[in-house]
């Protein structure tokens, strides 16, 4: 990123080449289509280029610019008015050869988190999905979502334990 800020071209490439992938895989799982998650990718890359020189040479670039596709994925959910279960391909729940396979129990186990994760508070859920889900670690999930790493780990703690009420009496773990 410094290369970069400095004027080296480069270097965007090997940003666009490094974070692509990943955040495609992200914004993929965030929306509903294939065309959606590209945009986010493509538009993440043009605010990355717009605020180069905001970025603190100090700061990891990983989270920065997480930071910005999920504000981007955010801001699509707000101008549409709805948002997208993202945890539907995270446990392939949709009919067909994989779901299929999976055991009777394992499908009605996923039914039941998804049912769970839709009664959480958005802030809550976002946390799970990117702590446990997307198994980042807090202080990262602190930076994606704008807050500091408390606040993210009590709204964990709140969602993971709202979740286990939720979920004890549907498993018969009482």
């Amino acid at each position: 990123m410094r290369a970069y800020c400095g004027g080296d071209r480069a270097a965007f490439d090997e940003l666009f080449q490094r974070y692509a992938g990943l955040l495609l895989r992200v914004a993929r799982r965030q929306l509903e289509t294939e065309d959606q998650a590209r945009d986010v990718v493509q538009e993440t890359f043009v605010r990355l280029h717009a605020a180069r020189h905001d970025f603190r040479q100090d700061a990891r670039l990983r989270p920065w610019v997480m930071t910005i596709a999920m504000n981007l994925v955010r801001e699509h959910w707000r101008r549409t008015k709805r948002r997208k279960t993202s945890l539907d391909d995270t446990l392939d729940a949709r009919p067909g050869p994989v779901a299929e396979r999976e055991p009777l129990e394992t499908r009605q186990r996923a039914d039941l988190l998804r049912r769970a994760l839709g009664q959480l508070p958005a802030s809550q859920r976002e946390v799970v999905e990117l702590h446990w889900l997307q198994e980042r670690p807090f202080a990262e999930v602190a930076e994606i979502v704008g807050t500091s790493e408390g606040a993210v780990r009590v709204r964990a703690h709140r969602a993971y334990k709202t979740l286990k009420e939720l979920l004890e009496p549907e498993l018969g773990h009482d």
